[in-house]
């Protein structure tokens, strides 16, 4: 399951800081992450925020939700 962040900037003038994260499932651009379809993955990388670290974004609880219904 390919797992990537996107960044969506404003045209408002706002700077880099004040970018937002959205991760995208299924599509890896850039920076993404390969997880294997196994529950105990899963959980491993939930526990030890393994998503997080490699993506270098805060992994909503939704996120492993939706991933745990696709095994």
């Amino acid at each position: 399951m390919p797992i990537a962040p996107t960044d969506q900037l404003n045209n408002k003038g706002e700077s880099k800081h004040e970018v937002q994260n959205h991760i995208q499932l299924d599509h890896g651009m850039g920076r993404s992450a390969y997880l294997c379809q196994k529950l105990e993955c899963l959980q491993i990388a939930q526990k030890k925020n393994r998503l997080g670290r490699s993506l270098r974004t805060q992994i909503p609880p939704e996120i492993f939700d939706i991933l745990k219904s696709r095994l």
